[in-house]
């Protein structure tokens, strides 16, 4: 179910953060008509890859405090923080215009304009990867929930389902050639904090440990991570 939410999470936040990654995306693109379609699935696949990078990263963070004892708890803050950035995302949103955020942004844009005027499906699906790179704040809440998975490869598992979710609606803008209506993208973007709340509560139900399978694990499944450190050391 969490992987289900990490998807519907991409697609509605693909209508927020249309603005920014729109444009690139209409850029992508080929005069040959056999590779057309080929370069638009690479870059998609490559914004998935970087999610997927950053899953793994955080999820490895996540899983080194599990060692530490701190699952239980860990994923009980974990769901209250995402409640809090998904009642006030559009405030949260707001900090990325910080300058600390500008150099980044104007150091990918660089990279970006100089792929995508290189061209060639190697070149765009590099595009994908730095298009990635991108600050966000609905990657940002989405690396929240990959970190309260205390795992690596659940962690890159879950980014790699948001990175889908943002494809269908940058697929149909790719060959569409223009924006979707503002009106409409408000209307789905008024769906984003309630599924945020939904992956909320979901972490603190895991952090309950419950025995509710797939929802709320026992602590001694839940806690494998340290499950298996103590018997580690017991050896």
């Amino acid at each position: 179910m969490i992987f289900w939410t990490a998807f519907l999470l991409g697609f509605l936040g693909s209508f927020h953060c249309m603005g920014m990654c729109g444009p690139i995306a209409m850029a992508v693109g080929s005069t040959k008509a056999h590779s057309y379609l080929l370069n638009k699935i690479l870059y998609n696949l490559g914004r998935s890859a970087t999610y997927a990078m950053l899953g793994w990263i955080i999820g490895s963070l996540g899983f080194t405090l599990s060692l530490a004892g701190f699952q239980q708890w860990f994923s009980i803050l974990m769901g209250i923080v995402i409640l809090g950035v998904a009642i006030s995302y559009k405030k949260s949103d707001q900090l990325l215009t910080h300058p600390l955020f500008s150099g980044t942004v104007k150091w990918i844009k660089n990279k970006l304009s100089f792929l995508l005027k290189k061209g060639g499906s190697w070149a765009f699906f590099a595009t994908g990867l730095a298009n990635g790179l991108l600050p966000c704040g609905m990657v940002y809440l989405a690396l929240i929930a990959a970190l309260g998975l205390q795992s690596p490869w659940l962690g890159a598992t879950y980014m790699f389902f948001f990175g889908l979710g943002t494809i269908p609606l940058l697929l149909v803008l790719m060959y569409s050639g223009s924006i979707i209506p503002l009106k409409l993208r408000m209307n789905f973007q008024k769906a984003i904090p309630y599924v945020g709340v939904l992956i909320g509560l979901i972490f603190i139900f895991r952090g309950l440990g419950l025995g509710i399978p797939g929802l709320s694990p026992s602590l001694e499944v839940f806690n494998y991570g340290t499950a298996q450190f103590e018997i580690t050391m017991c050896h």
